[in-house]
Parts: structure tokens; C-alpha cells; sequence
């Protein structure tokens, strides 16, 4: 598979990009490498590999679920800076549309 125009113009329109000429260019050529660099990886026989579960061989694996108790509504209310009627009271936010 080779990356044409067409297909940078499409990546360019999904991604809401305006690149210039010169940038499709640029990104022409480097998904082609990429692609090349994979190509190359399929040719390798990888049958007597088997398949990565971790990254280090060593690592501690998957924990078992436990069932703690979380916070109570008392105790979040009760570190929260200033609080009324079992709710938090945040700052005022006013966003101005320009």
C-alpha cells in the first residue's frame, strides 16, 4: 500500500487540518517509511515466538478484585472548603463567548 495525495487530502479533512504542500509532502513521505518499516516486519518468521503478555517477564500480574469501603458523604463533605445542603460550593465560573 502506498499513500497518495487522496489519502493525505482525506487524513487532512478528518484531522481538521490546513497543511500546506510542503507538509503533505512531508507526511506523504514519512507514512510510506512507516509503512515500508512494517512491511519489512511481516517478512519476519514469527511462529516459534510466543505472544507478549507483559513487558517485563517479572511483573507483579494481575491483582485480585476486593470490595473496599469508600468514602462516606460525611467524610467527602467534611473536607471539602465550604459545603451546604450535602453539596460542595465551587466558584461561580462565567465563560464569555468572543
Amino acid at each position: 500500500m502506498k499513500i497518495n495525495d487522496a489519502l493525505i487530502s482525506k487524513l487532512e479533512n478528518l484531522s481538521r487540518l490546513d497543511l500546506s504542500s510542503e507538509e503533505k509532502e512531508i507526511i506523504k513521505n514519512d507514512l510510506n517509511n512507516i509503512l515500508g518499516m512494517v512491511e519489512k516486519l511481516q517478512e519476519l518468521d514469527t511462529s516459534e515466538v510466543p505472544p507478549l503478555r507483559y513487558m517485563i517477564d517479572d511483573g507483579p500480574g494481575p491483582r485480585e478484585d476486593k470490595v473496599v469501603q469508600g468514602n462516606s458523604r460525611e467524610a467527602l463533605l467534611a473536607r471539602a472548603p465550604k459545603s451546604e445542603e450535602n453539596h460542595i460550593v465551587i466558584p461561580k465560573v462565567i465563560v464569555k463567548k468572543s
